[in-house]
């Protein structure tokens, strides 16, 4: 099977339910839970749940948070042949206040050791990102490391994928690195300026960002759906129907972009990819957590 690396960060998930606070407002929450998170982690642990040959590419710390980082990917079979222990820094943290009723969520993140991510750890990882078939990143490890990163692949014609999450300024010689840019309804708005709540706004968006030199162009819209557009073609595949099974939709892109490199690992069409990845985000929704919540391949191949 054709490898997946990925780059981003892990962070534990401290996750509060109940509503979420107003501006200087005080809350009494319903329940408290602790696990695996960080959007390059969530991504991973995604890829190896949909069945690829993925290896991540981070820093953890030597601590409590470290080791919950390390088991989930042993659960996981996420390779991590270069993911760094550090003694200096300890493992981060996200602060994640979700709605139960809704499924809304707000997070604010702390990226402790991934955060101290050096251009040295990803020349240590140059040959694992040069012979994958796929190059996954994020926005939330510093950037220097994501655009050395991005070059590498780039430069060894390794398909590349920028999650631009959470939405940050970039040069603009970045963008003709990225082959598939996949950002929520959300992050396409922040680089485009205009706001995106439709399938026609993404649709008019998608063509702003092509014009940046991104080859593909994959708009996640939440429970609208999502679409896809680069040069030749458009595409636009609805959300599944799920109801009030909605629970929890922190993960869904995450769900969703492992799952979707996943399946360019495995040379589907972008249209069976887009459906793919649709699914197994969906299903993410209905469970509780992050890296927690991703389903199992052999769910995904039930519901397809």
């Amino acid at each position: 099977m054709k490898s997946l690396s990925i780059l981003g960060i892990f962070v534990a998930d401290l996750a509060f339910f109940g509503r979420i606070p107003k501006k200087g407002e005080t809350v009494l929450g319903d329940k408290f839970v602790v696990g695996p998170g960080g959007k390059g982690s969530n991504q991973a642990v995604a890829a190896g749940k949909a069945g690829a040959n993925v290896n991540f590419i981070s820093k953890i710390g030597n601590d409590d948070y470290g080791k919950m980082a390390k088991k989930i990917y042993a659960e996981t079979n996420v390779g991590t042949k270069n993911l760094i222990v550090s003694d200096e820094h300890s493992t981060g943290v996200a602060a994640i206040l979700l709605n139960k009723e809704t499924g809304d969520n707000a997070i604010s993140v702390i990226t402790g050791a991934a955060g101290a991510l050096t251009i040295d750890d990803i020349n240590a990882a140059e040959d694992e990102i040069k012979n994958s078939s796929i190059f996954l990143t994020q926005l939330e490890a510093p950037i220097n490391t994501v655009v050395h990163a991005l070059k590498i692949a780039k430069t060894n014609n390794v398909t590349t994928i920028l999650n631009p999450a959470p939405a940050a300024t970039l040069d603009k010689e970045i963008f003709p690195l990225i082959d598939y840019f996949t950002p929520n309804e959300t992050e396409a708005s922040f680089y485009v300026n205009k706001d995106i709540v439709n399938e026609e706004d993404a649709k008019k968006s998608s063509k702003d960002l092509l014009n940046l030199g991104i080859k593909n162009v994959v708009i996640t819209l939440g429970d609208k759906g999502i679409y896809f557009e680069n040069k030749d073609k458009s595409h636009f595949v609805p959300s599944l129907d799920l109801g009030d099974k909605v629970i929890d939709t922190t993960g869904a892109g995450d769900a969703f972009n492992g799952a979707f490199a996943t399946a360019l690992c495995e040379d589907k069409s972008i249209e069976e990819a887009l459906k793919f990845a649709n699914a197994f985000a969906g299903i993410s929704t209905t469970r509780i957590g992050t890296a927690n919540s991703m389903p199992s391949r052999d769910e995904i191949d039930k519901l397809l």
